[in-house]
């Protein structure tokens, strides 16, 4: 692996730990914090990016809670809940609880998210998220009904991850875009401000119902989206920023040589991976060919990127899903060995000897794709980089129109496959495979109420996904993150960055 793959920021760093700078303290009891990537909207249902999941889980509460440590299923806006038959779940709700704007929370407010969020022509961002529910009913001010359109057994899951509850009257005024500038839920912290894209102003709920995420401590969050990983460095060092997270390797490790700073790492349940339009979607290009797509496998040693990129708690990564995930069997994944000459022959055999050029795309972490696309040129695979911002590039996915990308996905920290493999292989529109064999085991293995069916099924697709080579799954991620010693955190392993586990110290 060459040095020159990935950029280093320490001598920068280096230069302004020799420069000093007025450190920040804690009498103001606000932790400043750095987004890197631009959050498109605040409202949770219409963006997909993690620092929205950070933002829905400080603002919004659901009506479940999952233990990120023990993976315990916990009330939260609900108090238990119950299976009516398969297709309906009857939840009994907290009383007491109200909204940021002083409202009070009870059934009205379950109904008219669940039923608003489950229209399709509603267009909440990641249906696979919500298109599971047929909609709720009220039984009574604080007992309501959700109807599934079919048997899901994930359902419990995703209760308590992406599906938040709103107040309904006010969400029926304002709508998405309403919501997105003046976000109201019952969660821990407060909105006190938004710029889009850009800055984020939260302030401790004194309300705060007696919820399994705990009471926030800290009073006040100011975050901040400062896209350059150099530039979060330095105010980090000037005092300006307590905690930063995502943080490279090679730069994590430099920090963590600094006794001002503590620096932790944490698996994640994202995936990196390459998408190859086999279906054609982009136009008659080469990874239409089987004989490519397998030649992309055996391109790329994942193991050196996990090595000298990744480190921490990163690892190898063959199914298109995260290995913890119920359903994701490793066992049933084709993985393709690092094989330079195999990758050449394959190319030759697909009748490009010489190669070919091919449009090539990423959003985030640019020196993993340039070590990517070192691995592909060195088979003869010539790429035309286009480096974009994530709301961007998915765009331009689910309008069929990318080739060939290096992709992550992360979820939503949705401890089943559904959440990831369903996602891209069932006809939607991110799903460049377009295979129904495949289509028909997942749907299967979503709807079965079997535990060792749908691990069959899942099974199934993912021994198919695989062997066609649709994917190049890449790498698990790990997350960097780095703060001063006047905070306390424990990162957990889902990757959601959790205001109220953090303190002073």
């Amino acid at each position: 692996m060459k040095k020159s793959w990935f950029k280093s920021g320490i001598a920068s760093i280096a230069l302004i730990a020799a420069a000093g700078g007025a450190w920040a303290d804690k009498a103001n009891d606000t932790l400043r914090v750095a987004f890197t990537k631009e959050l498109e909207n605040v409202d949770s249902y219409f963006n997909s990016s993690r620092e929205g999941v950070v933002l829905q889980r400080a603002i919004w509460d659901g009506l479940i809670y999952r233990d990120p440590a023990t993976n315990e299923y916990k009330g939260n806006l609900a108090t238990s809940w119950e299976w009516i038959d398969d297709t309906t779940l009857e939840l009994k709700l907290r009383e007491g609880v109200t909204f940021h704007d002083g409202s009070p929370f009870n059934a009205d407010d379950v109904v008219y998210t669940v039923n608003f969020v489950a229209k399709e022509e509603n267009g909440v961002k990641t249906q696979r998220n919500v298109n599971w529910m047929e909609s709720a009913e009220k039984v009574d001010d604080y007992t309501v009904r959700i109807h599934l359109k079919e048997k899901f057994p994930a359902a419990i899951e995703f209760l308590s991850g992406p599906v938040s509850m709103y107040p309904s009257d006010y969400y029926a005024e304002v709508g998405p875009s309403g919501m997105g500038l003046e976000p109201v839920g019952t969660g821990p912290y407060k909105v006190v401000s938004v710029v889009p894209g850009q800055h984020f102003v939260l302030e401790k709920n004194e309300n705060y119902h007696d919820s399994p995420k705990g009471q926030p401590e800290i009073a006040n969050v100011d975050i901040r989206t400062i896209p350059d990983v150099n530039t979060q460095m330095a105010e980090l060092f000037s005092g300006s920023l307590d905690l930063i997270w995502q943080v490279p390797a090679d730069q994590a490790e430099k920090l963590a040589t600094m006794d001002q700073f503590t620096v932790k790492n944490e698996s994640t349940m994202r995936v990196g991976y390459l998408n190859m339009d086999a279906a054609g979607r982009s136009g008659d290009t080469p990874v239409t060919d089987l004989r490519v797509r397998r030649a992309i496998n055996h391109a790329i040693n994942r193991e050196e990127l996990v090595e000298a990129l990744l480190k921490g708690k990163s690892r190898v990564v063959s199914t298109p899903c995260f290995p913890s995930q119920f359903g994701c069997v490793e066992d049933a994944a084709k993985s393709y060995e690092y094989d330079p000459e195999k990758a050449k022959a394959l190319l030759a055999e697909a009748g490009y000897p010489d190669g070919f050029t091919i449009e090539f795309y990423a959003y985030r972490n640019r020196e993993y794709a340039e070590a990517i696309m070192s691995y592909l040129n060195a088979v003869g695979i010539q790429t035309d980089f286009k480096f974009l911002q994530y709301s961007a590039l998915r765009e331009q996915n689910m309008k069929g129109e990318v080739p060939l990308a290096f992709l992550t996905w992360g979820s939503f920290s949705i401890n089943d496959a559904s959440a990831m493999v369903s996602q891209f292989f069932k006809h939607g529109s991110l799903d460049d495979a377009r295979d129904d064999q495949v289509l028909e085991y997942l749907n299967i293995a979503d709807s079965s109420t079997d535990p060792d069916t749908r691990i069959e099924n899942y099974a199934k697709a993912i021994e198919r996904i695989t062997d066609q080579a649709y994917w190049a799954p890449m790498f698990s991620y790990n997350t960097n993150y780095v703060f001063t010693n006047e905070v306390e955190y424990t990162p957990t392993a889902d990757e959601v960055l959790r205001f109220t586990t953090m303190s002073w110290n």
